[in-house]
């Protein structure tokens, strides 16, 4: 499902990498990765890191941080494989609650990553131990 709300410039444009969160600290570590590769890769994209629950920071957190530092369109990747009800059902109910409450922002939700072609090619080459 993507929510658009219109994209502004790549400059005001902030990128929330959104997952589930756990107890264990050392679940968080992959998520941190990613972030840290787009970073690395792409220093002129703002990326930041937000949890459903049991991990901080939370989503209106992140946003409110992205705000703080000129973020105008803030883009949600869902880092889920599956697409339950937390993708389906929660992640929409919390954008729109934000929509509504920064009507000065636009959102974009991004499909969860595991329904991106992409990563189910590159999880097939994974498993088949070609990379």
């Amino acid at each position: 499902m993507t929510s658009s709300f219109s994209p502004s410039s790549q400059a005001s444009t902030g990128v929330i990498l959104f997952a589930h969160g756990s107890r264990d600290p050392l679940w968080r570590l992959p998520i941190d990765a990613v972030a840290k590769r787009m970073r690395d890769q792409w220093p002129e994209i703002t990326v930041d890191v937000a949890f459903l629950e049991l991990t901080l920071p939370d989503l209106p957190s992140t946003v409110e941080h992205m705000m703080k530092h000129g973020m105008t369109h803030l883009r949600i990747v869902p880092m889920f494989l599956g697409v339950g009800r937390h993708a389906r059902e929660d992640l929409p109910e919390l954008v729109k609650g934000l929509v509504k409450a920064y009507p000065q922002m636009q959102f974009e939700l991004l499909p969860s990553v595991g329904e991106h072609p992409a990563m189910t090619a590159l999880m097939a080459e994974i498993a088949s131990g070609q990379i």
